[in-house]
């Protein structure tokens, strides 16, 4: 099966409609977290933080051309999700937006939140590490060098999201009482991606095997944190290619993709179906969807005409070396690339990751059901 094309926007729209027409009755809410692929301006708000897209390019694409945040051009993966499974424009707010209005929060709050932030990761400690270059070791393997430069600094990891949303739980409550509060959260939709930022800080010398263990370890207790706080319906991104992202390329003489690195993010593929099998299993009432980012992007990268794109290697904005910002070099037409910077997709590329993740049939992207179907399941 292949991803979902350019040429099904418009054979879909009556029928995106029409979903979103029958969901309005009772729809859920979306929170979010993560890192930076699902970020829309928490890291705005932290002063000591060097991960940021509040700044141009950032946003070129977005309405009136402003940069909220979003390491992108215009829209990312979690504002155009939300929007093909409800009535949404955009992803719902950051929670440290909302925090600042006091006066609204509490009603601002029950059509979702968005926790996520750029740099962060599924460990605690990653993104407050000094930056982590990598680079190949004469054997081929990867081998990891700490420098100093790139400090991403204070990010909210994905404990200190999940703590923010027992805040938001707590206020939820008070809205609408014990029962109700019940009903919005085990319904609502738990969406997280999270994982590439982990890989990339992987301490030197670490054997896969292990890593892999770990991490899948401390992403199983935060998945039963938010249950125990109510969540039900898991709507799980792995981990993309990031062998093949500019950033990494550069590292190869050829400029190909980097598989060592690349082969992690297939094995975190691979652990977190095992786990969310298990996790499935053990806990009454857990539904989910987990999204193959790796296959999904590798489909376009193998066949990038057949999916709307030109150039599937490089930056629009800024390169494998240089970070997207005003001054940078910018490519004029931005739907024909894969990735915007040396990391994020393209608005066009996240644009068909939602269509896909939400409509997608059998496995092969995303199982044991797409995110449209669990979205309609009620818990």
């Amino acid at each position: 099966m292949a991803i979902l094309t350019r040429g099904w926007i418009g054979f879909l729209s009556l029928a995106i409609i029409a979903f979103i027409n029958l969901a309005k009755a009772d729809e859920p809410a979306f929170f979010i977290f993560g890192d930076s692929t699902a970020d829309v301006g928490t890291n705005n708000n932290l002063k000591e933080c060097g991960a940021r897209a509040d700044h141009r390019y950032n946003g070129i694409d977005y309405p009136n051309s402003t940069p909220t945040g979003r390491f992108s051009n215009g829209y990312n993966s979690a504002d155009l999700i939300v929007r093909q499974l409800g009535d949404f424009k955009i992803s719902p707010p950051p929670f440290l937006s909302l925090l600042k209005r006091t006066r609204t929060f509490k009603r601002n709050i029950l059509r979702g939140v968005n926790f996520a932030s750029g740099g962060s990761g599924i460990f605690k400690e990653t993104g407050r590490r000094r930056f982590v270059s990598l680079s190949l070791s004469d054997k081929g393997g990867p081998s990891v060098t700490l420098v100093e430069k790139n400090n991403v600094g204070k990010v909210v990891s994905l404990e200190k999201q999940i703590q923010q949303f027992a805040t938001v739980c707590g206020n939820i409550t008070e809205v609408l009482g014990p029962a109700e509060a019940d009903h919005l959260i085990s319904n609502s939709i738990y969406i997280i991606s999270v994982g590439s930022n982990d890989i990339i800080e992987i301490p030197f010398g670490t054997a896969t095997e292990k890593f892999i263990n770990k991490i899948h370890f401390t992403y199983a207790n935060h998945l039963k944190n938010l249950y125990k706080l109510g969540a039900r319906k898991f709507g799980i991104i792995s981990v993309p290619p990031i062998g093949c992202c500019p950033a990494v390329r550069v590292y190869n003489s050829s400029g190909g993709c980097v598989d060592p690195v690349n082969a992690i993010a297939r094995a975190f593929y691979k652990a977190a179906d095992a786990l969310l099998q298990h996790f499935s299993s053990e806990f009454k009432g857990v539904k989910y969807s987990l999204a193959n980012a790796y296959h999904m992007t590798m489909s376009i990268i193998d066949n990038p005409i057949a999916n709307g794109f030109k150039d599937v290697k490089t930056a629009c904005c800024g390169n494998g070396t240089v970070a997207c910002k005003e001054g940078s070099n910018l490519c004029a037409n931005r739907n024909d690339y894969l990735f915007w910077d040396w990391f994020h997709p393209t608005q066009a590329a996240s644009e068909l990751a939602a269509l896909t993740l939400a409509f997608a049939e059998g496995p092969e992207f995303v199982k044991p059901v797409n995110f449209s179907q669990l979205a309609r399941v009620v818990v």
